[in-house]
């Protein structure tokens, strides 16, 4: 059974229709990269997976539970509010800004969801958070405000804040989109070391070595399509479909 899977995807805004037919699944420990030009869908399609938007039909599920599933007229009927509640806790979601408290410290950031929202132990989510900060790198940054750290140090931290809820599975919204690329080193470092560590993950990247290193299977989307989809070595080093080589030649071609 899949960790995450979202089938038959369709998602539109107004009549641009931006995910047509959409099928993923994921199972766990597996890292799946989802590449594709601008406006190919991408960060829709980890926008409902993810249930930060609402999809027009499909299904949605984790673990095996219902997050939304098609009724008879072809519509996404989501599950009650409990039950989504419950679901939500299964993964993380890692955005390209950050979106820190920035009048929380470090370690408030971490702790404020684990505590208030699954209701633990405050002693020990702290004691989780600081081990968590000292392997992203911080020690010493515990009591520091976003705004005192680098923008790699404020992903590293919207990173720890994730693994802090204990996700089942983490997605990341092109983790190092807002990073030079100097500091977007450190961000990978750190994803290669989740992978390592068999964390199950969706990455949205333009990230192509990194994708073809460390993802176990790849995405290449276009216009709201799934062109191709297979092993890091098929899709980027030996893309089959023409579409896939025009993107990947130009990403050569800059690189």
């Amino acid at each position: 059974m899949s960790l995450f899977e979202i089938k038959n995807v369709s998602k539109s805004f107004g009549d641009l229709k931006v995910l047509n037919d959409i099928t993923v699944s994921v199972d766990k420990g597996e890292v799946v990269a989802i590449i594709g030009p601008s406006g190919s869908g991408k960060s829709t399609l980890l926008r409902c997976a993810t249930m930060l938007e609402t999809m027009d039909s499909g299904d949605l599920t984790y673990k095996g539970e219902y997050a939304a599933k098609n009724d008879e007229n072809g519509k996404s009927v989501y599950a009650p509010p409990s039950e989504l509640r419950k679901i939500k806790g299964y993964f993380g979601l890692v955005f390209q800004q950050f979106n820190l408290f920035p009048h929380y410290s470090v370690l408030k950031n971490l702790c404020d969801a684990p505590v208030s929202v699954q209701k633990r132990d405050r002693k020990e989510v702290e004691k989780e958070a600081r081990v968590l900060i000292s392997k992203m790198g911080l020690e010493g940054k515990e009591n520091y405000y976003p705004q005192q750290l680098s923008g790699g140090q404020q992903q590293r931290v919207a990173i720890a804040r994730a693994l802090c809820m204990n996700p089942d599975i983490l997605f990341f919204d092109e983790p190092t989109s807002a990073l030079d690329p100097e500091l977007t080193g450190e961000i990978l470092k750190v994803i290669r070391q989740l992978a390592q560590e068999h964390m199950t993950m969706v990455i949205v990247t333009h990230e192509m070595a990194f994708a073809r290193d460390v993802a176990d299977r790849v995405i290449f989307m276009d216009g709201g399509y799934i062109v191709e989809e297979g092993r890091p070595e098929d899709v980027i080093t030996n893309p089959k479909e023409e579409r896939t080589q025009r993107f990947l030649a130009r990403f050569s071609e800059n690189g």
